[in-house]
């Protein structure tokens, strides 16, 4: 009996309106428990931890707005395993950390995410003798442990990030997602390894220090979200698709499945349908929950895609669809038309809410919502670090907290310009054969990675240009190409493969923790890894067959997204253009200019902030740099007071 495969699907009927047809039950009928939560641990092979129950507890608690709903620790002698649980589905069971106990010893997991084909795995282990306590898929993926041992990563669909001590060998296995949905990090100790859901974790033991070295400080200021690095000195994240075993040796870290490239045989008819198959069982798979769902809608294709989807399988179950939206008081009044921000979201969400029939809630924002200070320092305090996007994190952070009066999952279209080429600089020439991470090229207008508000020494010793060419450099060279490509495609992949492997990732970061911060759980279905295998190989012909950006996906979209919606323009996320915000941003900044010996001005140049401080919003020559350095400067400000780092210049 060979283990079960990826589910297949039919795709949805050709029609304009969600149809009413059977699909797959939702909800309690499939009897699973599922936790999107906070996992922590410490290992130590040299201590007995089992007195230290007070620190496990510490670090547990750090991610308490991860996991609200229950806390639990496990300690032995060598190995301490805390948990912290938002219960989705089974709400009344499922406790961890899960423990099996064996002969020579138990084996013990701390697990958060959800592994979709649960059931069908349960199946085959049960073929294989594997006795079941609980209907949780977290048991699954223990018992899965025990039939195939590391290789269990081979048999996983979902999202997750979990850890098993073996005590039978007195070794810890560390597991990531394919994609990364699910964060986790680890920092190696004198006798072992503590690791976290979120850094705050291990910056909760007392033998971490809170520092960040040049390494850190470049990736704070760059913002590409290099594989691997977490900033914080000593401290690493788990890579997607990838597993780390720690035991008295060390630890070693494995890439168990990445992005390959394949010969693409499907016409373009074949390739929509197979894109639309996909991604409808993934929104099927993501709606499950015992819980309140709703759909996080923008007006544009992605997210109402999802909603689309998502409404034709509540609709198959007689449950109508939730949608959830933000916008900003006078947005329509200050807003001015360029060349990549053409359309406001507010009329295309209302038209897809109309088409749907969804239950839409509208959270409307003004300048002082997003300026408030208390909004910046919760927003540095669930990413732990000074890398937001301003007030996009800020409303983001707020319509998380609005929805979680609501509902307890959301699903949101993040994936979707990553892996079907969806963003301009896609398809503008020069920034197509420009060298650089183009999303930075395409912010700044220039290649060169200069940050003009670094103070003159710490800009000489971080060298961002290099830094940025350097990086640049070593991920093209690990883009997977297929012998024979012509330039096009080759450039095309490479291109591709930089957003999936930096800008996907800044998303799924930002995304986890601004809606774990507040206990919403929110599902990506459009980063399911068989999507992502299937999109990255398709033709670049096929993805702009219609002179157009993502024209696979919109034609795969076409049967649940309104016209209007199909033939609007690529818009990005909202940000407000009231004035009004900007000088609420000078004002705290002058604030902080009257504090000249803080620690925020080793790192931003005195002379840069008073300028900024200073000149007038209305008719400056670069408003999108203007802002974007008045927003570093108040999250360093804030990030220096909230955690007090030191900073090793």
């Amino acid at each position: 009996m060979a283990p079960p495969a990826a589910a297949t699907t039919s795709s949805p009927t050709e029609q304009r309106r969600p149809p009413c047809a059977p699909a797959s039950p939702l909800g309690q009928s499939r009897n699973q428990e599922n936790t999107m939560c906070g996992i922590a641990g410490w290992i130590a092979f040299d201590a007995d931890l089992r007195p230290h129950r007070e620190t496990l507890e510490a670090m547990t608690r750090s991610l308490a707005t991860r996991g609200p709903d229950a806390s639990a620790v496990r300690i032995s002698r060598h190995a301490a395993l805390g948990h912290r649980r938002l219960a989705i589905i089974d709400l009344d069971g499922g406790a961890q950390p899960m423990t099996v106990e064996t002969a020579d010893g138990p084996i013990v997991m701390t697990y958060s995410g959800e592994t979709y084909n649960f059931t069908a795995l349960r199946q085959y282990l049960r073929g294989r003798g594997h006795p079941f306590h609980t209907a949780s898929d977290t048991e699954v993926v223990l018992r899965a442990y025990l039939e195939w041992g590391d290789r269990l990563v081979d048999h996983l669909i979902g999202m997750y990030a979990f850890a098993i001590w073996d005590g039978r060998s007195e070794r810890l296995l560390m597991v990531r997602d394919r994609l990364g949905i699910k964060p986790l990090y680890y920092a190696l100790t004198a006798d072992g390894v503590l690791f976290g859901s979120e850094p705050k974790a291990i910056l909760s033991h007392p033998s971490v220090e809170a520092a960040v070295d040049h390494d850190g400080l470049r990736e704070i200021m760059l913002g590409i979200k290099s594989p691997g690095v977490a900033i914080w000195r000593g401290m690493r994240e788990l890579q997607p698709g990838s597993l780390a075993t720690v035991d008295r040796g060390g630890v070693r870290e494995t890439t168990y499945w990445r992005l390959t490239a394949r010969p693409h045989t499907d016409d373009f008819a074949t390739t929509v349908h197979r894109t639309r198959e996909l991604l409808t069982n993934s929104v099927r798979e993501q709606l499950v929950a015992d819980v309140p769902r709703c759909v996080l809608l923008s007006g544009g294709l992605d997210s109402s895609a999802i909603a689309g989807l998502a409404a034709s399988e509540l609709c198959a179950h007689d449950e109508s669809l939730r949608t959830f939206s933000v916008d900003f008081r006078g947005h329509a009044d200050h807003f001015a038309r360029d060349t990549h921000n053409v359309s406001p979201d507010a009329p295309y969400v209302r038209t897809v809410a109309q088409h749907l029939d969804a239950d839409h809630t509208d959270l409307v924002l003004d300048a002082a919502h997003l300026s408030d200070p208390s909004i910046r320092q919760a927003a540095i305090r669930a990413r732990d670090l000074p890398v937001g996007r301003g007030d996009m994190d800020h409303s983001l952070i707020q319509l998380f907290t609005a929805i979680r009066e609501h509902s307890t999952v959301a699903l949101s279209g993040e994936g979707a310009d990553e892996m079907f080429g969806g963003y301009w600089w896609f398809h503008d020439a020069a920034l197509r054969q420009g060298h650089g991470f183009p999303w930075l090229t395409a912010a700044l207008g220039q290649v060169r990675q200069e940050r003009t508000f670094l103070p003159p020494d710490l800009s000489a010793a971080l060298d961002m240009p290099g830094y940025a060419d350097h990086s640049y450099r070593q991920s093209l060279a690990r883009t997977p190409t297929l012998d024979g490509e012509n330039p096009l495609q080759r450039r095309s992949r490479e291109l591709l493969h930089l957003h999936l492997t930096h800008s996907l990732a800044g998303m799924l970061e930002r995304k986890d923790r601004l809606s774990m911060a507040v206990g919403l759980e929110v599902r990506v279905p459009f980063c399911d890894h068989r999507l992502a295998e299937y999109a990255f190989n398709i033709p670049w012909p096929f993805h702009v067959a219609d002179h157009r950006e993502k024209s696979v996906l919109r034609a795969a979209a076409r049967p649940v997204v309104p016209d209007s919606v199909l033939r609007r323009l690529k818009s990005p996320y909202p940000m407000t253009r009231d004035p009004r915000y900007v000088c609420a941003l000078q004002d705290q900044a002058r604030q902080i200019l009257a504090q000249p010996d803080h620690d925020v001005f080793l790192l931003f140049d005195p002379a840069a902030a008073r300028k900024a401080a200073s000149q007038d919003p209305t008719h400056h020559p670069n408003p999108h740099g203007h802002r974007a350095a008045l927003e570093k400067f108040l999250d360093l400000h804030t990030w220096i007071e909230a955690y007090r780092p030191r900073l090793i210049l």
